[in-house]
């Protein structure tokens, strides 16, 4: 009976197990597209200090600039938690629960991603433009982000709902 369900809740032939299983791979593989961003932003973050500019930065840079690496290094440790919670748990039958955990996993670290890709560029803006085009390029890219990343998924995942 629960295999039905699955069946026909997931329009695919496929046991509880095999969607788990494809879910799984489904999202390790989505984290293998964001990962290689997020380490290339980390590791352009921890350079930074070592720069010869960095002791003219003021303090709004400097403080952009340390809850920017905050977020980066919280987006890497959730989008590698799933691969972790996978091996930890590997053998264990509850692949249910690290599926579900690494979705929220994945959500919570794209979520660090976009604001850490946010703050650089807001500070990037600092540096080279000054205070007056901060607002107006910070603000788009969040709303870029927003909307690309969240508000078009979440629109249709409503829509759905609905019908």
């Amino acid at each position: 009976m629960g295999d039905e369900q699955a069946r026909s809740s997931s329009g695919r032939d496929e046991s509880d197990v095999e969607r788990l299983d494809r879910n799984l791979s489904e999202l390790l593989n989505e984290l293998r597209v964001a990962l290689p961003g997020v380490q290339v932003l980390f590791a352009f973050l921890l350079v930074v200090p070592f720069n010869q500019r960095f002791v003219d930065v003021t303090s709004f840079q400097r403080t952009i600039y340390f809850i920017t690496l905050l977020c980066a290094a919280a987006a890497s440790a959730f989008l590698i938690s799933p691969s972790v919670h996978h091996r930890i748990m590997f053998r264990q039958q509850d692949k249910e629960y690290v599926v579900k955990t690494a979705n929220r996993s994945a959500i919570v670290g794209l979520s660090f991603l976009a604001i850490a890709m946010t703050l650089a560029i807001l500070l990037i803006t600092d540096v080279l433009f000054g205070p007056a085009a901060v607002a107006i390029t910070a603000s788009g890219v969040a709303l870029m982000f927003g909307l690309v990343w969240y508000a078009v998924p979440l629109r249709r995942l409503r829509a759905r709902r609905r019908s």
